[in-house]
């Protein structure tokens, strides 16, 4: 039997025992050997665990029937280098770490009880400060549409696993876009949960809550699978959120009722604007949708500016970031350089940050009025070139990298889910719409996914 490409396949022909969990992570692990080497999404693969691990499944399966399988049986997973998994190093991207991890975070411990196999870890930049696939420790990652241009980032080696094929799936973070930009950069679908959605155990919380954990990959179906086995809360959690009503599985199995949709005709940031080739594959998803029958409505959006909580959260959980580290004299400069700005910033100006953050979900809510979802670029242009950062100042790099998390940031200080998806091609290159829903409806983001899926 041929093995399917997509998890919910792949699942299916493991539990219904049509292939191994041993032929699924071999064949993974065969076009990682032919398709990374040029691309460099994976910093580590784990050829021995994981295909022992396969067996291990294969055995119960084979001893207790389905039964023992789990909705992600013998899938291939890649997780980003900010992920713990037992008895390797977690490198967030850079050298502060030496000593392997004691235990799996939530979110592998979950993708393994579900039955996925990790089977490698993937590129970044160093604590994903930038929104690139440039890495000083591991080599730069590159886009697998045109290897001289950027994939995003942070989460670049997630998004160039799932675009290529090597696995389906592929675990990231998202704290200013890190999921959504490589998404669009790369032609695949990458979601950022709402805040408290997906447990940050071990941690208690990422970047004071800007960052979440997520899923990056090419189907909607497999996003909603991965979705219904990592979502939930740990004792630890400063942030969290009740579980969905449904299961997202279940979201994607039928079309949404018809949605009211406001499609953005201004970028989140004052003076900021798309490319016209950006607008018009917005253009295009808007009328898809409308073809479905969705009310979708262009309309000038009153955006909440979220500038200030970003930065100041952001600096200050660079500052915790580093003290979390082995080695924090072993960090890049220009990450030095944050932790230490972060260390200047007192905690009463923290929680006045946390204050001003929920006064900008306040103005997202408000800025859907009657809508269901809001419609908006994920980037403003096409992807920059593969290597724009190197050599740059930390001002210099910040600057540069401005532009790339300006329609993406804001959802990060608000809390909101907020998915981008395939909305066509220029110069070659894939472009990305961002669909973002109220707090905790990932479920209509993903339905609308899947209905773009078969058009």
């Amino acid at each position: 039997m041929t093995i399917p490409r997509n998890a919910v396949d792949i699942a299916h022909a493991v539990s219904a025992g049509h292939i191994t969990a041993r032929a699924t992570i071999q064949a993974a692990l065969e076009r990682i050997d032919a398709l990374d080497p040029g691309l460099n999404a994976f910093t580590a693969v784990r050829r021995e665990a994981a295909l022992r691990e396969a067996d291990v499944l294969d055995r119960r399966i084979a001893a207790a029937g389905p039964s023992a399988a789990g909705p992600l049986a013998g899938v291939p997973v890649a997780v980003k280098e900010e992920y713990d998994v037992a008895g390797e190093v977690t490198t967030v991207g850079g050298r502060g770490n030496s000593n392997p991890a004691q235990a799996d975070c939530a979110v592998v411990r979950r993708l393994r009880q579900a039955g996925a196999i990790i089977v490698g870890r993937t590129n970044m930049p160093e604590f994903g400060q930038f929104p690139v696939g440039e890495s000083a420790y591991h080599g730069d990652c590159l886009n697998p549409w045109d290897p001289a241009r950027s994939p995003g980032g942070s989460s670049a080696g997630s998004a160039v696993a799932v675009a290529t094929g090597a696995v389906p799936v592929a675990m990231g973070a998202d704290g200013g876009g890190s999921l959504r930009i490589p998404a669009s950069a790369c032609g695949v679908l990458g979601l950022k949960p709402t805040r408290g959605r997906v447990s940050s155990a071990p941690l208690d919380e990422h970047w004071f809550g800007l960052a979440s954990f997520g899923a990056i990959t090419r189907t909607a179906h497999d996003l909603a699978v991965v979705m219904d086995v990592v979502s939930g809360n740990e004792p630890v959690d400063r942030w969290r959120l009740d579980a969905p009503t449904r299961r997202f599985i279940d979201a994607v199995s039928a079309p949404p009722p018809q949605l009211r949709i406001l499609s953005a005709s201004n970028a989140v940031m004052p003076g900021a604007r798309p490319t016209p080739a950006i607008t018009q594959s917005v253009r295009s998803v808007s009328a898809v949708l409308q073809g479905l029958g969705h009310d979708v409505r262009p309309a000038r959006v009153a955006w909440p500016v979220p500038t200030a909580p970003f930065l100041t959260l952001y600096f200050a959980g660079m500052h915790v970031e580093a003290q979390q580290v082995e080695h924090p004299n072993r960090l890049e400069s220009r990450t030095r350089t944050s932790a230490r700005l972060g260390a200047l910033i007192p905690q009463p100006v923290v929680r006045a940050a946390l204050s001003q953050a929920k006064r900008v979900h306040d103005g997202v809510e408000a800025a859907f009025g009657r809508a269901d979802l809001l419609l908006l670029p994920t980037l403003l242009d096409l992807p920059g070139a593969a290597h724009d950062l190197h050599g740059k100042s930390w001002l210099s790099a910040m600057l540069a990298s401005t532009p790339t998390i300006s329609n993406t940031a804001i959802f990060n200080v608000s809390g909101h889910p907020a998915l981008s998806v395939p909305a066509g091609f220029s110069h070659g290159l894939p472009v990305g719409a961002q669909l973002v829903a109220r707090a905790g409806r990932e479920d209509l983001l993903l339905a609308v996914a899947a209905q773009l899926h078969t058009h």
